[in-house]
């Protein structure tokens, strides 16, 4: 039983007919509204855009007709956000059916060319809801990960494997970012990919009516969360060639659909890059990608031990201002902005309940904040920020704070992750107030 989803007949049928690929066409002025590049800065409307922003993946499961939706939920987590001064959101735009237990379900895209009407008509709901507030956001239309499908998920439909969940102990890392990183390389598992997305970038939104290649709203598509050319060495210096290949290919064809609209990578920076400067020049090196992200996860890379946070928090923070500091010059000598697109930083004891002790994190969030608005303030490339992430009224369903399938309760932490661990509550007293007090000074610009 299909109901709202159906299976595709040609490239775009069931999302909207796109217009055929051919040589990328000369951009136009984009118009009122719509964020551009111009020496090396973000400009809107003839002024410098700058933003306090935020991560919220699970914007169109809110805004969905569907099982998932709540969307008085939706507008009161944005008036929230706009509230504290955050104009600008990244959201997840894409989603493939994973076998994997930690991952979302719903998506949009069940099986191969079965794509799930409510999220795309969820998709049109958040976008209008965001164009009442004057936010923009950023699509990102795949994901490196698995717990939204993404790049493992085409490739097990297609059956390039064997495939296995990220975390798997019989697969030890870095295996699944080896693994992962074949989907480049795979034609069939990309002619998948392509389809949804030439769908995507051609759609019309149902509520407001508008193409999404006209839409404002839309500040920039994005190639996927954190795409990585591999994990060990081997591996990723061999696909390399691929993976910048990969880059140019698709950030073309968004361009050759849509030219009013920016593109970027969703990189990491260095660290999702084989610990390589020179691949994330490379990666951003060209035309059609508008400017440079950097992602900032101490925790994650060993340089915060989760277990000993308090000890190793000085040291981590040095090392988090070092890395966004030679990110900023990366962007300097490729004349194009960056936008600190992904940080944060665990509670005290590791702890997921609303409420809890947020003071290393809420001093990690400064840092980050003071690193991008002295940026600013001395006319460099970045742009703005967007932490991870908003979880708001949002709450674990289980005592475990794990996600289980058909939760309805969505945080910015994703399934893969306990529930609460790195998300900003509505109940975040502390937190929410570094967040205003940023954006604040950003404003004030």
């Amino acid at each position: 039983m299909l109901s709202r989803r159906f299976l595709l007949g040609g490239a775009a049928a069931g999302l909207i007919a796109a217009p055929a690929l051919g040589a990328a066409k000369k951009p136009a002025a984009p118009g009122k509204g719509f964020v551009t590049v111009k020496d090396g800065r973000l400009m809107l409307d003839g002024e410098r855009y700058r933003f306090t922003g935020a991560n919220l993946w699970y914007g169109a499961w809110l805004g969905s007709p569907g099982a998932t939706g709540d969307h008085a939920r939706l507008k009161r987590e944005l008036d929230r956000l706009k509230a504290l001064g955050v104009t600008n959101l990244r959201v997840l735009g894409a989603g493939e059916r994973s076998p994997a237990k930690a991952a979302v379900a719903p998506t949009f895209q069940e099986k191969p060319g079965v794509y799930d009407q409510d999220l795309l008509k969820g998709l049109d709901v958040l976008l209008a809801e965001m164009a009442k507030r004057d936010m923009k956001a950023v699509i990102y239309v795949n994901n490196f990960w698995d717990w939204s499908g993404g790049m493992p998920a085409y490739l097990n439909w297609v059956g390039n494997g064997p495939w296995f969940q990220q975390g798997d102990p019989a697969h030890p890392w870095p295996e699944f970012p080896d693994y992962s990183g074949r989907f480049y390389g795979d034609e069939k598992a990309n002619a998948l990919f392509r389809r949804y997305l030439i769908g995507l970038v051609g759609r019309q939104n149902t509520v407001t009516g508008k193409a999404y290649r006209d839409d404002p709203t839309i500040m920039a598509w994005q190639l996927a969360n954190e795409p990585r050319p591999g994990g060990t060495e081997d591996f990723g210096n061999k696909n390399l060639p691929t993976y910048y290949k990969w880059i140019r290919d698709v950030s073309a064809i968004i361009k050759t659909l849509d030219t009013r609209h920016l593109v970027s990578t969703g990189s990491e920076g260095s660290m999702g890059c084989l610990h390589s400067e020179t691949c994330v020049v490379e990666a951003h090196k060209p035309d059609t990608i508008d400017y440079l992200t950097l992602h900032v996860w101490p925790n994650n890379w060993g340089w915060i031990d989760v277990k000993n946070q308090p000890a190793t928090y000085a040291a981590g923070e040095a090392k988090c201002r070092e890395y966004v500091t030679r990110h900023i010059a990366l962007a300097k000598s490729l004349n194009k902005p960056l936008v600190i697109e992904e940080f944060g930083l665990i509670r005290e004891d590791r702890a997921f309940v609303p409420g809890s002790a947020t003071a290393d994190r809420d001093r990690f969030y400064k840092t980050i904040y003071s690193l991008a608005l002295d940026d600013m303030k001395a006319g460099g490339p970045v742009a703005g920020t967007n932490f991870w992430a908003w979880n708001g009224e949002g709450r674990a369903q289980h005592p475990d704070a794990w996600f289980v399938h058909g939760d309805k309760s969505f945080v910015g932490d994703p399934p893969q992750e306990e529930q609460g661990l790195y998300g900003v509550f509505d109940a975040d007293a502390s937190t929410k107030a570094v967040i205003a007090e940023h954006a604040a000074a950003v404003s004030a610009l």
